[in-house]
This record gives C-alpha cells, sequence and structure tokens, in this order.
C-alpha cells in the first residue's frame, strides 16, 4: 500500500519550522523555572503570585510555536538528518528545564528511595514508608502503592541511591527517560523501512512531537524507558523472524518493557505474529510465538526475582484510575450520565459502570484487531514473496496493528494523561499510511497540562465531559454507518 500523505516540506518552511519549535521549547523551559513542577512549590498550589502571568504566556506561546512547527511539517521533513538533528536541537533546552507537564517523577524518585531504604512500593505507599521527598509527590499518590513493574524500581531505587538528594534522584532519572527515547530514535529507521514507510517522516512524527520532548524528556516519564525497550524488542523481531536466538532476546527486551510498566503487554500477541517466519499457520505460530513468550517469561522471572517483589506491583495497577477526568472518553461518558441522573434527581454513579463496558470492549476490539492481522498475514501465503512491492508487508501489519491496539488502549482507558498519547505514537509513525487521525489528537492533548503538572481538564470537567460525549457519540454513529455500507446485504434483501 502506497503511503498517501508524505512530502518533504520547502527548504524556506522547513527552516522557519526548526527555529520557532526552538523559541518554543526556549519558552517553555522559561516557563517551567517560573511556574513549573519545582519541589519547592506545593503541588496543584498556585503558582508564585508575581510569575504567574509570565509562566502562563511563556507556556502558551512556547506550546503553540512547538506545535505549530511540528505540525507544519507532518507530512515529511527534508530529509532524516534533518529531522534528527531539529528534534535534538529541541531538547537541548528542554533538558535544562525543572520537571515540566507532572510532579510523577517526584514519585518515582520518592518509590525508588522507598525500596532502597527497604521498604515494599508494593505495600505501602511513599508517605508510609517515610521519604524525605514526600512534600513534592502530588497528593494523590502519595499514600497509593507503586503501579510499575519491578525493572523500573530497581532503576529508580538505583537512581535514588546514586543521587543522594532529590535533584541528583531527578536528574538521574531524566538521563533514563533520555536514554530511552534515544534508543527509540535508534530504532526508527530501521522499523520505518521494513514497514515501507519514509524515514523521514516517522522520526520527525516521533522524535519532534511535543510530547516526546516536554514529557517523555523533561517530565522525565517512565514510558519513554517502555517503548525503548518496545521498539528494540520489535525491531529484532522484524530483522530477525524465526530465530529462536533473536526471538528470546527480542522476548526479554518486551519482557523488560512489560516490567516498566504494563501497558506494553497489549504489543505481545502482535509482536507474536512478528515473530513468524514463511508461511503464516497455527503451527509456525506456536513454534515461533512459543519461543517469544519464552523470553517475555524469563525477564518476568528474572526481574522478580532480582528485586524480592514478584508480581505484587499488578495489584497497584487499580489505583491508576483513581483520578477523574473528561479526558477520557469512558470516563466523560460516565460523569455526563451522572449530571443527567442528578438533574432527575438520582445518583446512577455511571463512571464505574461505563469504564468497565471500555474495558470489556476493549478487550474485544484487541481481539478483533489481531484477528485482521492474522488474516491479512495469511493471505500474503498464497502471494508469491518474490513481489518487491510486498516485501513491507508483513511488518507494516504487524506494526500497525500494535500501534492500532495501543491507540485503542489510550481511547478506551479509564484515565488520559498526555504523554500516554506517545504509546501508539511512535509505532504509528512508522506503519502508518494515513497520519493526520493520530498526528491531531497528540497536538492537542501537548496543551492539555501546565508547566507545573495541573490538568486543565479539572477547570474545564462539565463542558470538557459533555464535549467528549458528544465526540463519543459523532464517531460512533460515522463508525456504524461505514460498518453498514461496507456490510454485504442478505440473499434474501437483494433485488
Amino acid at each position: 500500500m502506497p503511503v498517501t500523505d508524505a512530502g518533504p516540506a520547502p527548504a524556506g518552511r522547513a527552516r522557519l519550522a526548526r527555529y520557532a519549535g526552538l523559541l518554543g521549547a526556549v519558552l517553555l523551559t522559561v516557563a517551567g523555572w517560573l511556574g513549573g513542577a519545582l519541589p519547592d512549590i506545593p503541588p496543584a498550589g498556585p503558582w508564585r503570585a508575581g510569575h504567574a502571568r509570565w509562566a502562563l504566556g511563556c507556556w502558551l506561546l512556547g506550546t503553540a510555536l512547538l506545535v505549530g512547527a511540528w505540525w507544519s511539517l507532518r507530512r515529511g521533513a527534508p530529509s532524516t538528518r534533518w529531522a534528527y538533528l531539529t528534534a535534538g536541537l529541541w531538547l537541548v533546552p528542554l533538558l535544562a528545564a525543572p520537571p515540566l507537564g507532572s510532579r510523577d517523577v517526584y514519585s518515582y524518585a520518592c518509590q525508588g528511595w522507598a525500596y532502597a531504604a527497604g521498604h515494599d512500593p508494593y505495600e505501602m505507599g511513599v508517605a508510609a514508608a517515610g521519604c524525605p521527598w514526600v512534600e513534592s509527590v502530588a497528593p494523590i499518590w502519595r499514600d497509593t502503592p507503586a503501579p510499575y513493574g519491578p525493572f523500573f524500581v530497581l532503576l529508580a531505587a538505583l537512581a535514588a541511591t546514586l543521587g543522594g538528594g532529590l535533584l541528583g534522584t531527578v536528574v538521574l532519572l531524566r538521563l533514563v527517560a533520555l536514554a530511552g527515547v534515544l534508543l527509540a530514535a535508534l530504532c526508527l529507521p530501521g522499523l520505518a523501512r521494513a514497514a515501507g514507510v519514509p524515514i523521514a517522516r516517522a522520526a520527525w512524527l516521533a522524535l519532534a512531537c511535543p510530547l516526546v520532548g516536554v514529557h517523555l524528556v523533561a517530565g522525565a516519564h517512565n514510558d519513554a524507558v517502555m517503548l525503548g525497550l518496545l521498539l528494540l524488542g520489535l525491531l529484532v523481531l522484524v530483522r530477525l523472524p524465526g530465530k529462536p536466538k533473536a526471538l528470546l532476546a527480542a522476548g526479554v527486551l518486551l519482557g523488560l518493557a512489560v516490567t516498566v510498566k504494563a501497558t506494553a503487554v497489549v504489543v505481545l500477541p502482535f509482536a507474536a505474529l512478528a515473530a513468524v517466519l514463511g508461511r503464516y499457520t497455527p503451527r509456525a505460530l506456536l513454534r515461533d510465538g512459543g519461543w517469544l513468550a519464552g523470553g517475555v517469561l524469563a525477564a518476568l522471572a528474572a526481574t522478580s526475582a532480582l528485586s524480592g517483589l514478584g508480581l505484587r506491583w499488578i495489584g497497584g495497577l487499580a489505583r491508576s484510575g483513581d483520578s477523574e477526568q473528561w479526558t477520557s472518553p469512558p470516563t466523560a461518558v460516565g460523569v455526563v450520565v451522572d449530571y443527567l441522573g442528578e438533574w432527575a434527581g438520582r445518583e446512577p454513579g455511571a463512571v464505574p459502570v461505563t469504564r468497565a463496558v471500555a474495558l470489556v470492549l476493549l478487550a474485544v476490539l484487541l481481539v478483533v484487531l489481531w484477528w485482521r492481522a492474522w488474516t491479512a498475514l495469511r493471505a500474503l501465503n498464497d502471494v508469491r514473496q518474490r513481489v518487491r512491492r510486498l516485501a513491507a508487508a508483513r511488518p507494516r501489519v504487524t506494526l500497525h496493528a500494535a500501534g492500532v491496539a495501543l491507540a485503542a488502549t489510550v481511547v478506551l482507558a479509564p484515565v488520559f494523561h498526555p504523554w500516554y498519547a506517545t504509546w501508539p505514537l511512535l509505532l504509528l509513525a512508522v506503519s502508518a499510511t494515513r497520519t493526520g487521525w493520530f498526528v491531531l489528537p497528540a497536538a492537542v492533548a501537548t496543551f492539555l497540562a501546565l508547566p507545573d503538572g495541573t490538568s486543565l481538564a479539572r477547570y474545564t470537567k462539565a463542558p470538557g465531559a459533555i464535549a467528549m460525549t458528544v465526540l463519543v457519540v459523532a464517531l460512533t454513529a460515522r463508525a456504524w454507518r461505514a460498518w453498514r455500507r461496507g456490510r454485504p446485504t442478505p440473499p434474501a434483501a437483494r433485488p
């Protein structure tokens, strides 16, 4: 399938985008120092009175410049080298910024300190563990157990031990996040080339996206480590399918991604498809997927044994939905139903119900996506593989299906934070033929969090929930009409 929306931008526009984005990154760094997630400012409290207007102005203008520059070249950068250099240039000032858009890095620091001090981060919150930096942690996460896997807890503990104090720990955690982004950057050309997607466009969409610089690097989110390991594992699979040693190595990498953040488990069934060499048959899937599963289980067992924490971290995932914001479509629908119930004199408590329905729908959708990918790959068995145009068909099908699965996970999850949009972004950047449907939401998501981590959704709960619900209804109706048009007419109904 040809790429339909690729095409490098003129040199003049590219030059303007490069320096507009750089100015935006500098302004965001200034906004961070004026009103970012600094440890000496109370979480969710007001910005410094004398700096509030300046911080807000720098944040708004900087974000607009950064997003506008990225959006203007969404169809393709002048070259791959230009895309990498520009994305790197934008990261330089953000590396000097305090944590931006979230206070999660302080949670990581305290969880690492708690483990290093002999406490179980899956049994108690950081406040109960006595973390000396607990005042910097957002109040909602002070009493909750860690929802991250044992591999990341080990990394956080290493950072807390070597960092000495809070500043040193945060710096090391940012370097860990930067390493994850660099690892992803190294994998992008190979994945894009395998899927037949222009490398320059893939690199630009993935690395120059403001969410990557602001949240993965400046915010030091562990999603960066998860994505780096995920992309490396997938690259091994598309390069060396069917090779037992390579499959084991890829499984270990994917397993480590899961032990950073459980979201990576969504990709595993699609990775099993990428592991198959030759004809797609159930026997081949069991054979090659078995080697991959062995590597995943080995990584889970090794990190659980090395940390001594086992699989208790899975229990902490249930607390990640404590926050109710309209940015999650299922939550928004539930909030609107509750509003209607209150208007009618009832208290339906619909949010847990809509969230549960969305999770069931997600499970069904993931099965459908996997089956469609399997069916498409099976169809290739009957096509001569020497046709050069089909060389990228296998990796494109598997990578794109995995990206769509992550997108569905983001949309149907109980909560949404801006950096969640990076999960599907990096995979879709190397596999999608049309990009607007995921680039636009990523651009909008960049505006949802203020520099100190305050979510704008907190101040727009009612209108935001209503608008999101209307959007959900409209998109659902559109999807239903499209399905009806594509549905074959029953024989009895034909003239």
